[in-house]
């Protein structure tokens, strides 16, 4: 560890940043290729420069780690900008060379796994829940204990990041769909999805709205936002629950999922549905008070509230005999296995990051539900953390199992199979099918 000097750069790695499930934005995802710029400052005789290779993956180009840092963080704009003075306060009281690239959020997935095993990657980086499976079984992530304060975060978000029995990040907030309700359109809220769809083309039939639910399908996105009606249903995607996932236990071909799936097909019949609807119409319709209802994340609330509608986020509610529980999302604090001061990185996430004021300022810099209970009951008067958190409260964490990426094409397909007319029992059947041939 050095301690002569302190070299605390800032490293601009721009790209194109959409979210899936769990992300920061929306639920498109597109990335486009740019070189990194580099706006570093530094002090005392911290001149050592780098000659490493760049990392470069389909999305973006990451500059090298420095030669002269202990400790080099990949975060997005919003993340950096919120834990900059915690970095600069650890530095200093441990006298470090620290270094903040800017890695937007999307390409960090991809550039890690390319970049640590070579001594490029970060010690510390931010990223998706569901991205850990994947990083245990190619030993990309450290274990992080966080001991009694366990018991400070909210129980979905430490499932989302244990594998096995065992924690691999340090979660801060949580993400899900809910209903957006105009409340000028609809101004009680619906008991039950029914009575949701009652409304919703009542006012399409006398001419008030053109779309009834704006909930985006179109683009791979049907799995994710639907979700909540399926698992009303008893509908699930793997056996055996958070933890402890049954990959040959594939739950859209069981009872309960075909019954999610004749509902579905009733739905799109009925022209609720619609699976020509993608980001930007969901954004442009709900917006413009052109739909009464949405199903979305918190990414599309400042569309909504540019546009001037009145609207309440609520749960969603049930369509089948349970409730409707989303997929929750978690944003995670990862510690390299390839770091060279693994404990040092531990120790900043444990006493730096673990501490109400600096999940405050993740809040503040960027509100979404706060996984960290603590600092969830000190933001409860924000109506967008009270309605997710609301609707999030019985969801389980998106299935954090590299086994997930098999599922998402072909649950699509069906999808856009029953939209087209496809007996819906036949094009769940047939993508559980694919997916059980896949994981096996």
């Amino acid at each position: 560890m050095r301690t002569s000097r302190r070299l605390f750069g800032v490293i601009a790695a721009i790209a194109l940043v959409g979210a899936a499930c769990g992300s920061d934005d929306d639920s498109g995802s597109s990335a486009e290729d740019t070189s990194a710029t580099t706006e570093a400052t530094e002090t005392t005789d911290a001149t050592d420069t780098t000659e490493a290779t760049e990392t470069t993956t389909e999305e973006t180009t990451i500059p090298p780690r420095s030669a002269d840092a202990d400790l080099v963080f990949w975060l997005d704009e919003t993340r950096a900008e919120a834990l900059r003075p915690v970095i600069e306060q650890f530095a200093d009281e441990n006298g470090l060379n620290v270094q903040i690239t800017e890695v937007a959020y999307d390409p960090t997935r991809n550039a890690v796994t390319q970049s640590a095993p070579v001594g490029e990657g970060p010690d510390i980086f931010a990223g998706a829940h569901d991205w850990v499976g994947e990083f245990v079984a190619s030993g990309i992530v450290e274990p992080l204990d966080l001991g009694a304060s366990a018991s400070d975060y909210l129980e979905p978000a430490l499932q989302g990041v244990t594998v096995d029995g065992t924690l691999y990040g340090l979660p801060y907030a949580v993400e899900n769909v809910a209903l957006i309700r105009n409340t000028d359109l609809v101004p009680e809220a619906p008991a039950t999805f029914e009575e949701l769809e009652e409304i919703a083309l009542g006012l399409v039939e006398d001419g008030t709205v053109e779309i009834p639910l704006a909930v985006e399908i179109a683009n791979g996105a049907a799995p994710y936002h639907l979700n909540p009606m399926y698992t009303s249903f008893g509908g699930y995607v793997f056996g055996g629950g958070a933890g402890n996932y049954d990959v040959s236990d594939i739950g859209l071909d069981s009872p309960e999922g075909l019954a999610a799936a004749d509902q579905f097909g009733a739905w799109f019949d009925s022209g609720l549905l619609s699976a020509d609807i993608d980001g930007d119409i969901v954004r442009q319709a709900f917006s413009s008070g052109n739909a009464p209802f949405s199903i979305t994340g918190p990414w599309n609330i400042p569309d909504f509230d540019e546009g001037g509608v009145n609207y309440s986020i609520e749960p969603i509610p049930p369509a089948g005999g349970q409730e409707s529980a989303p997929f929750v999302g978690v944003q995670t604090f990862y510690v390299s296995a390839f770091s060279e001061n693994i404990a040092l990185a531990q120790t900043f996430l444990l006493d730096f990051v673990n501490t109400p004021e600096t999940m405050q300022a993740l809040y503040d810099a960027q509100p979404r539900t706060p996984a960290h209970l603590p600092t969830f009951d000190a933001v409860q008067g924000d109506p967008l953390v009270a309605g997710f958190g609301a609707a999030g409260v019985v969801g389980e964490p998106l299935p954090n199992i590299a086994q997930m990426g098999e599922v998402w094409g072909p649950w699509q397909d069906a999808y856009i199979l029953i939209s087209q007319g496809t007996d819906p029992e036949t094009a769940f059947t047939d993508a559980a099918n694919l997916i059980r041939d896949a994981v096996s």
